[in-house]
C-alpha cells in the first residue's frame, strides 16, 4: 500500500518505504503517481538488501504490477518471480524486460477475493511453491556459460561458432530482437556468463534509426561494468527492423525494404545511418577494459548483404567499418580485427573462435595475476 494507511502486514510498508534514498516521506506524498514510483524504488532497494528470499508472488493491476515487477527486474535470473496480473493478457515487455518473469493473467481484479480469483491466486501459490521447492542443479552447469547473439540472417555463422564450443561451455544463444540483447547482458550484470561471442549487434540500427527492435541506448554498457572475455561482430548491421509492412513509417517508404515475412519487415540501413552506427559501437568498445576482440567482415554482414542479394551495399558497409575503425581506441586488451570474409563464410566462424580462445587465455592470466 502506498497510503499510509493502518496494515496488517507481516512488513509494514513504511519499512519498505523506509527504503527510498530520500525515505519515507518521497512514498506517502498524497498523490498517487508518484507514491507508486517511489515506492517501486524503495521496494527494489527492500528486496535487495534480503538475504532470506527464496522467490517472489505478487498480484495487482496496472499500477501494482508497475510497482512489483520494478523489483522483480532487479532480482537474479533464476529466482522464481511470478506476477499475477490484470494486464498479463496484453504488451508485457515494460513489465518482464530482460528479466525472467512470469505473467499470469488474473481474469478478474485481484481487489478481493471470488471464485476465479480464488483460483487464480491458488495457482500462483502452487506454482510458486513448486518453483522453489523443486529448483535444481542442471548437469550443464558443470561448464562455464557464455552467451551469444543470433539473428535469422546471422545463423549460419553462430550455429558454426556454437558447434565448436559447446564441448567446452554452455552455450547460450540470445536472439537480438531488444530483449534478447538487454536478457543477456543482465546475465553478464548477474555474474553467470564466463564470456560473450556478440556477433549480431543489428539492436543498434534500431536504437540508431527507430526500428522496433532496438534494446536501447545502454546496450554493450555491461561488458564496461564487468571485464570479461568479449568477441564481437557486425552481425545484421545491415538492417533496421520494423513490424508488418503497413507498420513501415511513411518517412521509410520508399528505401530498400524487404517483406522478411508477414510480420516483419527489413529496411537497408544507408551510408549515413551506418557511420552513426559505426561510431556508437566504438564508443561503447572503447569504455570496455577487455579482454576484447571485434572482428570486421568485410565480405558482408548478413545473408542479406552478399553480391546479387537484397541488401548487397558496399558503400554502406564500408562506411560502417571505417566509422568503427576510425573512432575504435586500440590498447594492450581492445583490438580490432579487419577480415576479407563473409560473416556466414565457415572461415570467419573458425577465426570468431580462435579470438574467444585467445581473450578467455587473456582474462585468466590477468584473473591468475591479480590473485598474486
Amino acid at each position: 500500500s502506498t497510503s499510509g494507511a493502518t496494515s496488517t502486514a507481516n512488513v509494514h510498508p513504511r519499512e519498505v518505504a523506509r527504503h527510498h534514498p530520500k525515505g519515507e516521506s518521497a512514498v506517502f506524498t498524497g498523490d498517487r503517481g508518484s507514491s507508486v514510483s517511489n515506492m517501486a524504488i524503495a521496494f527494489e532497494r527492500f528486496l535487495l538488501g534480503r538475504r532470506d528470499l527464496g522467490g517472489i508472488v505478487s498480484a495487482g493491476g496496472s499500477g501494482g504490477t508497475a510497482l512489483a515487477t520494478q523489483a522483480m527486474r532487479a532480482l537474479p535470473v533464476g529466482m522464481p518471480k511470478l506476477m499475477v496480473s490484470s494486464v498479463a493478457s496484453a504488451d508485457v515487455r515494460p513489465y518482464v524486460g530482460p528479466s525472467d518473469i512470469c505473467m499470469m493473467y488474473s481474469v478478474t481484479d485481484v481487489s478481493g477475493i471470488n471464485r476465479i480469483s480464488e483460483r487464480v491466486l491458488s495457482n500462483a501459490a502452487h506454482a510458486l511453491t513448486g518453483m522453489i521447492a523443486y529448483m535444481r542443479t542442471t548437469a550443464s552447469e558443470s561448464k562455464p556459460a557464455i552467451g551469444l547473439t543470433m539473428f535469422g540472417v546471422t545463423t549460419p555463422c553462430v550455429q558454426a561458432v556454437t558447434k565448436q564450443l559447446q564441448n567446452d561451455f554452455d552455450c547460450l544463444v540470445f536472439h537480438a530482437t531488444g530483449t534478447g540483447g538487454q536478457s543477456m547482458e543482465k546475465l553478464v550484470d548477474s555474474g553467470l556468463l564466463a564470456g560473450v561471442l556478440d556477433i549480431s549487434t543489428t539492436e543498434v540500427c534500431d536504437e540508431i534509426v527507430g526500428g522496433v527492435l532496438s534494446a536501447g541506448p545502454e546496450r554493450f554498457d555491461a561488458f564496461a561494468r564487468r571485464s570479461i572475455p568479449y568477441v564481437g561482430s557486425c552481425g545484421a548491421l545491415d538492417m533496421v527492423n520494423f513490424w508488418a509492412f503497413d507498420t513501415v513509417p511513411p518517412k521509410f517508404k520508399d528505401r530498400n525494404l524487404v517483406r522478411h515475412n508477414a510480420n516483419i519487415t527489413l529496411m537497408r540501413t544507408t551510408p549515413d545511418e551506418c557511420k552513426a552506427i559505426g561510431e556508437f559501437i566504438a564508443g561503447k568498445l572503447n569504455r570496455m577494459e577487455g579482454p576484447v576482440r571485434f572482428l570486421i567482415p568485410e565480405g558482408g554482414v548478413s545473408a542479406l548483404d552478399a553480391p546479387g542479394k537484397q541488401f548487397w551495399d558496399p558503400a554502406a558497409d564500408t562506411a560502417l567499418f571505417n566509422a568503427i575503425e576510425s573512432n575504435f581506441r586500440r590498447g594492450t586488451r581492445r583490438t580490432l580485427v579487419r577480415s576479407p570474409l563473409h560473416l556466414n563464410d565457415p572461415a570467419f566462424s573458425d577465426l570468431l573462435v580462435q579470438h574467444f580462445h585467445e581473450v578467455c587465455a587473456e582474462g585468466a592470466a590477468v584473473t591468475r595475476t591479480a590473485a598474486h
